[in-house]
């Protein structure tokens, strides 16, 4: 059987070792899945099945500097993996029973305890049992924080199962960001990088745990063993299984083009996203380690875990172009371009790390070359697909007049003396901003003090995002702008005390919102609505970090980070609390309602970036734009980026409304949902459709984004009196004309 692509030229940029236990891990791996009876009898894997897919071999290559025993262990969990994905696409994926899948998953978090002291339930087959050997093997020495997060990551991979099984009954191939999100939880690699903690006994320090240079580091190896396993699969998942979950089968679809186009695609995305973990390893480790003041012990457990996250890459990277299970023959990498991917025997992996240095660097460098402030012209809009109709608030006026003398009280509309570089808005550019019209939109039956109260979150996340790059962007310390951003929580007291003297603009602004939105919620409600505000405003140093970089994110660090800088999570907060407690919690955290809000929330992020393409290229020298960052990976022309930006947002709309149609529904039956929950529930999806319906209208009416406003808003101030205007007299402005602009924001809605 010919394989229906070439592989691709890998980035590879770490030679794989192969642990010296191997033969051990060979002999226990292969004694336990027997004893577990996962070979004879199973009818899943026979004997010499199982020695052809080489478990042991590819934790040796993942896990090179293990001792036996804990390569002995690795090797276990991973028989126990593979037979899991095996034995559910055989019972359950053929069959497509969801009942029967539900029921199996729903049993498997009781073999797995947080606390010791809990008791696990008796097995009843061999996943069962192997998972509760496994754990009690694994989690003893651990602390409770990995033992959480193991079993979250663990449970994650079992029960996201439904989700590919869910689609292989309706027929459905997923859109690219939905399959990114989702692979990470049903392909296991956060599971991996738990076990690289364990094997390398580095444990990450809890207090930077769900810190983002953690997160980006485990996410980016997510996506890059799931990328590169795609690769290799594809023949067997799509052939053999009737799998729809692989992305490059995801982007023949999306992208309308051919096998090898999709394969080359997954392996640009996939070289992408190893060098956003370097960059992230590079860049952001260490001040994180520093600004929570960790001992010498956690930087050493930090940085093993990092190079063990790197030997798992290139170790995983050599078992699949050996094992049997995947596509690896020489029809592909090892007859292409011999020049480039060099020899293929057994240690040979480090000779093709320079050709693959040197294949990768084009598009590295791409990332870093964008040159600021060209005269790009307005981009034509798309035709959006909104399925959703907006409707005003009636105590719109009311409220613009509110916003505007909030903002004069606030003093928001001239230059403040105690914030450097302050002076962003006048009141001209509050008026035409109209951040009214958009909270009208997002609540179209809330009270006056309801709209009052969002109009003044926008205003303050904007101003603050328009203000951040002008201060601070010229400038690579970053001191002054975290100094800012560590004051701000003071003013956002969980138990609603005193709060410090209020400095400036920015500070006063949010003691007064905090004071007016925070006073009704509950405790967990603050706490949850003060971290989406902290998240807001950390993001925005991000985005100073690549302008001090000229530096344009690669795509999916940019979309995740997009929600953030959009303040997404503030504006949902509000919607929940505003409903009250009829949605139970665990319903919020449930896989249809936050692929919803996702979905949801990438269409928004993307229409603002469409819109503001101009403003940000051209007048604010941005690099934070989802048609430049479509442009920098696919190396292509504006247009062609708008095409691909456009399907991607009518991708996502499908998604919110598939979810909001088909899923929903079952969620609430599965939940057993009373009638006010289910409303509760319902209203909520009412909510995002005037979330999505709302901006757009705002996008549309408002004065921000049309050339004409921008003209005028970016217009050189009027020559003082005094000043020379005469023919002939343009060349004592030349200074003035040339000297450099400041970059703008890329504001909280854009």
């Amino acid at each position: 059987m010919s394989q229906p692509f070439e592989l691709p030229d890998f980035y590879m940029p770490y030679p794989a070792r192969l642990n010296p236990h191997v033969e051990r891990a060979r002999e226990h791996s292969k004694a336990w899945a027997r004893g577990m009876r996962m070979i004879e009898g199973s009818g899943i894997w026979d004997e010499a099945e199982f020695d052809a897919h080489d478990y042991a071999l590819l934790c040796a290559y993942t896990h090179p500097d293990a001792d036996g025993p804990e390569l002995d262990l690795v090797t276990d969990w991973y028989v126990w993996v593979f037979f899991f994905d095996d034995h559910f696409l055989d019972i359950f994926k053929r069959s497509g029973d969801m009942t029967g899948a539900k029921a199996y998953l729903d049993r498997l978090p009781a073999f797995m305890p947080v606390h010791p002291t809990d008791t696990p339930e008796e097995p009843t087959n061999q996943v069962e049992a192997g998972l509760a050997d496994l754990w009690a093997r694994t989690v003893p020495g651990m602390s409770e924080d990995f033992r959480r997060r193991f079993h979250e990551s663990t449970r994650h991979l079992l029960e996201e199962s439904l989700w590919e099984l869910s689609n292989i009954n309706e027929g459905r191939v997923s859109n690219p960001l939905e399959y990114i999100e989702m692979r990470r939880k049903v392909g296991g690699a956060p599971w991996s990088a738990n076990l690289v903690e364990h094997a390398a006994g580095a444990e990450v320090p809890a207090v930077i745990a769900a810190s983002r240079p953690m997160r980006v580091l485990k996410d980016t190896f997510s996506d890059g063993v799931h990328l590169r396993n795609d690769l290799f699969s594809y023949q067997r998942e799509t052939e053999s299984e009737g799998e729809l979950a692989n992305a490059v089968l995801v982007l023949e679809k999306f992208l309308g083009c051919g096998t090898q186009e999709a394969a080359d695609a997954v392996n640009d995305l996939l070289t992408a996203r190893l060098q956003q973990f370097e960059h992230t390893a590079l860049t952001e480790v260490e001040p994180v380690l520093v600004e929570h003041g960790l001992d010498p012990g956690a930087w050493a457990d930090v940085f093993a875990y990092v190079k063990g996250l790197q030997d798992w890459q290139s170790g995983g990277h050599e078992w699949h172009m050996r094992s049997s299970r995947y596509m690896n023959g020489a029809s592909g990498a090892a007859s292409r371009a011999p020049a480039l991917a060099g020899p293929l025997g057994l240690g040979t992996s480090a000779a093709r790390l320079v050709p693959s240095l040197v294949a990768s660097a084009p598009r590295r460098l791409r990332s870093f070359t964008h040159v600021p402030f060209q005269a790009v012209g307005p981009l034509p809009l798309p035709d959006f697909r909104i399925p959703y109709a907006t409707t005003l608030n009636p105590h719109l006026e009311a409220s613009r007049r509110h916003n505007l003398a909030w903002g004069h009280r606030m003093g928001m509309l001239a230059p403040d003396p105690a914030l450097a570089g302050s002076g962003v808005w006048d009141e001209g550019k509050l008026r035409d901003y109209d951040f009214t019209l958009c909270s009208a939109g997002l609540d179209p039956t809330g009270t006056a003090d309801a709209l009052d109260q969002s109009a003044d979150w926008l205003t303050w996340g904007t101003y603050g995002d328009d203000y951040y790059p002008l201060a601070f962007g010229r400038t690579p310390d970053m001191g002054a702008a975290k100094a800012l951003n560590a004051r701000l929580p003071l003013f956002m007291p969980l138990d609603l005390g005193a709060t410090p003297p209020a400095e400036h603009v920015m500070e006063r602004a949010l003691a007064d919102l905090w004071a007016r939105t925070a006073a009704p919620m509950t405790a967990d409600q603050r706490r949850r609505f003060r971290r989406a505000v902290e998240d807001m405003i950390e993001s925005w140093l991000w985005e100073l970090d690549n302008q001090h970089q000229n530096r344009i994110p690669e795509p999916v660090d940019y979309i995740e980070m997009r929600r953030k800088t959009f303040g997404s999570d503030l504006t949902k907060l509000l919607c929940q609390i505003g409903r009250g407690d009829a949605v139970p919690p665990e319903i919020y955290r449930t896989r249809p309602v936050q692929a919803m809000e996702n979905a949801a929330i990438d269409f928004a992020t993307m229409l603002n970036d469409v819109f503001s393409y101009q403003k940000e290229i051209q007048f604010e020298g941005e690099v934070h734009n989802i048609v430049l960052v479509t442009e920098n990976f696919f190396d292509c022309g504006r247009l062609e980026a708008l095409a691909i930006v456009d399907d991607l947002m009518d991708s996502r709309m499908r998604e919110f409304e598939h979810v909001v149609g088909t899923q929903l529904p079952i969620l609430i039956q599965e939940f057993g949902l009373d009638d006010a929950a289910a409303a509760g529930l319902e209203g909520y999806a009412d909510d995002l459709k005037n979330w999505i319906s709302g901006i757009h209208t705002w996008h549309r009416d408002c004065h921000r984004y049309k050339e004409a406003d921008l003209l005028r808003h970016h217009a050189p101030p009027a020559p003082a009196v005094g000043t020379l205007t005469g023919l002939g007299t343009s060349a004592a402005r030349l200074a003035t004309l040339l000297r450099p602009r400041p970059a703008g924001a890329h504001s909280a809605v854009g």
